[in-house]
């Protein structure tokens, strides 16, 4: 664990300093090619979540062990591509329509075979138990690039919480 962690911050550490050494565009979320296919990995990402088609929103994730995601969902944090692909059937599972569902303010960065995204994302549909969901969530990823494709090797998922209450707030975009 603490091996993990280690390896986590030097990768972060690693990524921040070549951020920090590439120019304009680039660093800020520009225009290049790996960061354009990262987009569309996001973009085709949105668009299975809104088919609710499980595959496809699979195929944005590592295929493995190593596929680590931090989500708002229990148990909260899901170990490995089958782990998640189990949540997201039971997410899906949960609709009795149409889902609707957006990603805002986009940022991101690749230099080399990493990459880190943020984004909001909202979600909202009619629920199999006759409720309406209608949540905004914050979304953070770590890509890497293997044999010519951008992946998501890791995921947090968060929302705001106001500390007075202790409550979530599902909607906020700040």
């Amino acid at each position: 664990m603490r091996s993990s962690l280690c390896a986590w911050l030097v990768v972060g550490v690693l990524l921040s300093a070549a951020a920090a050494q590439t120019s304009g565009k680039a660093a800020s979320g520009g225009n290049s090619a790996d960061e354009t296919a990262i987009r569309a990995l996001e973009h085709n990402f949105a668009e299975a979540v809104k088919a609710k088609d499980l595959d496809k929103i699979m195929s944005s994730y590592e295929h493995g062990q190593k596929l680590v995601v931090f989500d708002v969902i229990p148990p909260r944090e899901y170990v490995g591509w089958d782990a998640y692909k189990a949540d997201w059937q039971n997410v899906l599972g949960g609709f009795s329509g149409p889902v609707s569902f957006d990603i805002s303010g986009l940022e991101v960065t690749a230099v080399g075979n990493l990459g880190y995204g943020y984004s909001f994302q909202h979600v909202a549909g009619k629920t199999t138990n006759g409720n309406t969901m209608d949540v905004t969530v914050r979304v953070t990823d770590v890509y890497r690039k293997s044999g010519g494709k951008w992946l998501i090797v890791h995921e947090h998922v968060s929302v705001p919480v106001d500390l007075d209450s202790g409550k979530a707030d599902l909607q906020s975009k700040q």
